[in-house]
């Protein structure tokens, strides 16, 4: 190998890293690349990508890992370059059925059949609404803290949103938000804080709503506290070096555990 094709080859694997990062854990609401589940990526010289990854136990669910298989695979075919997509799954129950499936291109119901509950769309916005109330919970506790008004938040449209002054955790959260923000509806003049169904929030409301919120983050921040525990138990922490076991956060901050306190 030339050191052009050398260089090439590392570059393309750096932009296949990449969109996997992008690729979520519907579940955890959080990237496949940094909860240390994608192994290993081969970039051949005629554009074949392979893309090895395995899960915290040998029984995770079946649609689950075929959605972070599929999603990987669409992920990366997208790269312009990109001839053709082999994503692994190792380890697994159903690894070689998700494998053979992802590898066809075909549907979780045409890879399991009649094994199969069904199509993968509902559970995916199932999953897909879970994050955005929990990405919702956390701006919105981290603009009132701010002390911005409940009263001015509930009526900011999504483009105010997106406009408004903040720092730059400010300004993560917000994108973070505003990227689940379509799964209840897009439009720039739209409220950018609204419930599940779409419906505008009340401000007089807004704690109480909050702490509801509250449950589905604590939930999720410990699930996945225990996949990552799962994951660096079951290959070890030398195998697993981008796995970082994060405690679950029941309370988010001192100003959070005062307003708690006080009934907010």
């Amino acid at each position: 190998m030339t050191i052009m094709a050398a260089v090439a080859t590392v570059e393309r694997t750096a932009q296949v890293w990449a969109r996997l990062q992008s690729v979520i854990d519907p579940e955890l609401d959080e990237s496949v690349t940094e909860l240390g589940f994608v192994t290993s990526v081969e970039v051949d010289a005629g554009g074949h990508v392979r893309v090895d990854f395995r899960l915290p136990t040998y029984w995770c669910a079946a649609n689950f890992a075929f959605l972070m298989a599929d999603d990987m695979r669409i992920a990366v075919t997208a790269l312009p370059w990109v001839t053709k997509v082999t994503v692994g799954l190792g380890e697994h129950m159903y690894a070689d059925e998700i494998n053979r499936g992802v590898a066809a291109g075909l549907s979780f119901q045409a890879t399991f059949g009649n094994e199969a509950s069904g199509e993968l769309e509902e559970v995916r916005r199932t999953f897909m609404v879970k994050a955005f109330q929990r990405r919702q919970e956390a701006l919105l506790t981290y603009l009132i803290e701010g002390r911005h008004e409940p009263t001015a938040l509930v009526q900011l449209s999504v483009v105010g949103l997106a406009a408004l002054p903040c720092d730059a955790e400010g300004h993560r959260r917000v994108e973070r938000y505003l990227e689940r923000r379509p799964v209840v509806g897009s439009g720039a003049d739209e409220l950018a804080f609204v419930d599940h169904e779409g419906a505008s929030l009340d401000a007089g409301q807004i704690h109480a709503y909050l702490r509801n919120l509250r449950r589905i983050g604590v939930n999720a921040e410990f699930n996945s506290a225990m996949c990552r525990g799962l994951l660096a138990t079951r290959y070890g922490t030398a195998c697993t070096p981008q796995v970082e076991v994060k405690p679950v956060h029941f309370v988010r901050s001192i100003s959070s555990a005062r307003s708690i306190q006080n009934g907010l």
